[in-house]
């Protein structure tokens, strides 16, 4: 029996994920998930109790629209200690339900019915919905594989009279490239005189390999001015399934973000706020042991894989690391869908194909994307299994 909804639907196309998608299979087939981004070991116990500290001391009621004001200032301190801008906690950042929705947020703050926005392809599959629920037209500029570099004379040519966001990843998820200084001084130069607001997605801030140091909009002198930076706890602090992000912009930019997400969410989770407040201010540093954190597990992967035939560009940042199967043999005409479902049956491994990221895939695309963000024997024995089925089958 159908039911009769009662309106047209304003994302017609629109299913569900490919990362639930991919999640949802490897469970129903005991498959070794490293498809999906999210950690599959403990958070800090020391953070965890600070939860419980949290609860106990009252803060389970509403917690300010803007944020709980101690974590703001918590955050501020550790962007000034990263090297960063000093920024007003009350007027420049506003804790969000994760990054995703520091990014609905700010598209709707900016898209008016009739605007463009400009994404990258590869693309985090939000930004598009979010740029169309908002009456606009985003328009996909794709990034070639492998290098995944930005062209910024296509970029030029791109630019319209209706063109008023640029959303930028960095670093980049799943390109997993980093954006240099050379990017930004070009999107300045791109945007400047125009009414083009930069959206940059930054919530890999603190996960970037072999001695980079992450370039944000907001240190940029002139991208600071027009641009909202997103980051994420989930990420820096391995709690994905608490939805605590936040955006730093501009106070005029920030009064905007603010108009929407007072609508939205309103407000975040008050005792999870807290915590992580307590946690900050406790351990101050927590932030600067992630990458080393990441970069053992990357290079873990990368060392258990090193014989099964994939190639595998060291990723730059992000916590994925790509695998081009382009070189197995009986596989290298085959989709990267179609790769993902055989890995997924033959060898029990769950992975990520790199298309559902286009809007216009190449039809030569033979890239998927691993999570290394997973505890040491969960790498272990995705590697195993996989090389054991490159070599059981002769690919090689």
């Amino acid at each position: 029996m159908s039911f009769f909804v009662g309106f047209p639907s304003k994302l017609p196309d629109v299913g569900t994920t490919i990362f639930t998608v991919m999640s949802r299979r490897a469970t129903e087939l005991g498959a070794v998930n490293v498809g999906q981004g999210f950690p599959d070991y403990d958070i800090d116990p020391r953070l965890a109790a600070c939860v419980a500290e949290a609860v106990a001391a009252g803060h389970n009621q509403y917690a300010p629209m803007e944020g709980n004001v101690g974590l703001r200032a918590a955050i501020a301190a550790k962007i000034l200690a990263a090297g960063g801008r000093r920024i007003d906690p009350e007027t420049e950042l506003t804790v969000t339900c994760g990054g995703t929705e520091s990014i609905y947020s700010a598209i709707q703050a900016v898209i008016t019915p009739g605007s463009e926005a400009i994404v990258f392809d590869p693309s985090y599959d939000a930004y598009d919905p979010a740029v169309r629920l908002a009456g606009g037209r985003c328009i996909h500029i794709p990034l070639a594989a492998p290098q995944f570099r930005y062209d910024w004379e296509r970029v030029r040519a791109t630019l319209s009279e209706r063109t008023r966001l640029i959303v930028i990843n960095n670093p980049h998820n799943p390109a997993c490239t980093v954006a240099s200084i050379a990017d930004l001084d070009a999107l300045a130069e791109l945007t400047r005189d125009r009414p083009i607001t930069v959206l940059a997605d930054e919530v890999y801030e603190h996960v970037q390999y072999d001695g980079r140091v992450h370039r944000s909009v907001i240190d940029h002198p002139e991208l600071q001015e027009r641009s909202y930076a997103v980051y994420s706890f989930g990420k820096t602090l391995h709690i994905t399934g608490w939805r605590v992000g936040y955006c730093v912009a501009r106070p005029e930019l920030t009064r905007e973000l603010r108009k929407v997400h007072q609508f939205n969410t309103f407000s975040i989770s008050a005792p999870l706020q807290a915590a992580i407040r307590l946690y900050l201010e406790r351990h101050p540093d927590a932030w600067r042991e992630v990458a080393a954190f990441f970069s053992a597990k990357r290079d873990l992967l990368l060392a258990r894989l090193a014989d099964s035939g994939l190639r595998l560009p060291p990723a730059a940042g992000s916590y994925f690391q790509l695998a081009d199967y382009s070189s197995l043999d009986g596989v290298a005409d085959i989709t990267d869908v179609e790769f993902t479902e055989m890995l997924l049956n033959e060898a029990g491994v769950a992975v990520i194909p790199l298309s559902p990221f286009y809007r216009e895939p190449p039809a030569d695309m033979r890239i998927v994307r691993l999570c290394v963000a997973k505890r040491d024997a969960t790498l272990t024995e995705a590697a195993a299994r996989i090389s054991a089925w490159t070599r059981g089958a002769g690919r090689s």
